[in-house]
């Protein structure tokens, strides 16, 4: 098991990174949806729990073959994806995850969203339960990104908003921002497989650490985008969006089952949250 705390501070309030967080998901799952792969929305609606209240719940699948290393992909079918089911509870996430695949694999993760600069040590007492975890910030604007994911427009050392006059973030930008607000992210990976536990676990927190660095960027970097909308306006642009993606990702997939019929049982991960 590899515990660790992500915490990931941006020039934004919690209340303007809710309609924030949930554009720049949208925006991203079309983005990187191409042949055949990507994320299909399969459901998506209002959800109330008697313990965190009024939320979301979303089902998707997601297709990753390609972007698996070379030493996954030879042991998982062609037609590779994952069920992931999503109740969150904003300003409050619970994500459970696991693969029926490979049953001795799962994440669990735990966000909480705080208006301050990534200060909060207490913020997870009561999940960790006395357990050691290591805290990682991640800087979204100095931050090595993947070079397959880098973009001019989107570099934050000097993109600045024209509605919001934020940005042009420069070394120490934590220390002097306001408004600023920090995404804490608690991440348990967890693959017990003699040989192979280690190597896994340190590629997934990779990978967690990487999407969490390109999405938060993207989420400010798209600022004036989403800035003036309201929550009904973001839910109708999600559901646009959600359809458009679907058609990229759906299409791709009948032609290739056609072609290359699979076997392939359900790979399920069910994810309580939207990370």
């Amino acid at each position: 098991m590899l515990l660790k705390e992500y915490r990931i501070c941006m020039p934004l309030t919690v209340e303007e990174y809710q309609i924030g967080q949930l554009y720049m998901i949208s925006k991203h799952s079309h983005e990187q949806s191409d042949r055949g792969e990507g994320v299909e929305v399969v459901q998506n609606e209002p959800y109330e729990d008697p313990t965190h209240g009024q939320g979301q719940f979303t089902e998707k699948r997601v297709y990753l073959n390609s972007k698996l290393p070379s030493w996954a992909r030879a042991v998982v079918p062609k037609i590779f994806y994952v069920t992931e089911k999503a109740w969150n509870y904003y300003p409050y996430t619970i994500t459970g995850e696991n693969c029926s695949f490979l049953p001795k694999f799962s994440i669990h993760i735990e966000t909480k969203y705080e208006d301050n600069k990534g200060s909060n040590d207490n913020i997870f007492d009561n999940e960790l339960k006395e357990q050691e975890r290591e805290v990682c910030f991640i800087d979204i604007a100095y931050d090595e990104i993947p070079d397959r994911y880098y973009k001019d427009s989107e570099d934050l050392r000097y993109f600045k908003s024209e509605k919001t006059s934020r940005g042009m973030l420069q070394e120490g930008w934590r220390d002097t921002q306001d408004p600023i607000m920090c995404s804490y992210k608690l991440v348990t990976v967890k693959f017990e497989v003699w040989g192979l536990q280690t190597r896994v676990e340190q590629f997934v927190h990779k990978v967690v650490r990487d999407v969490l660095l390109l999405g938060h960027r993207q989420a400010f970097a798209w600022v004036d985008e989403w800035i003036d909308m309201t929550l009904d306006d973001v839910r109708n642009y999600e559901r646009k969006m959600h359809e458009k993606t679907n058609i990229k990702v759906c299409h791709e997939q009948q032609e290739h089952s056609t072609t290359n019929p699979s076997s392939l049982d359900d790979i399920q991960i069910h994810d309580k949250a939207s990370t």
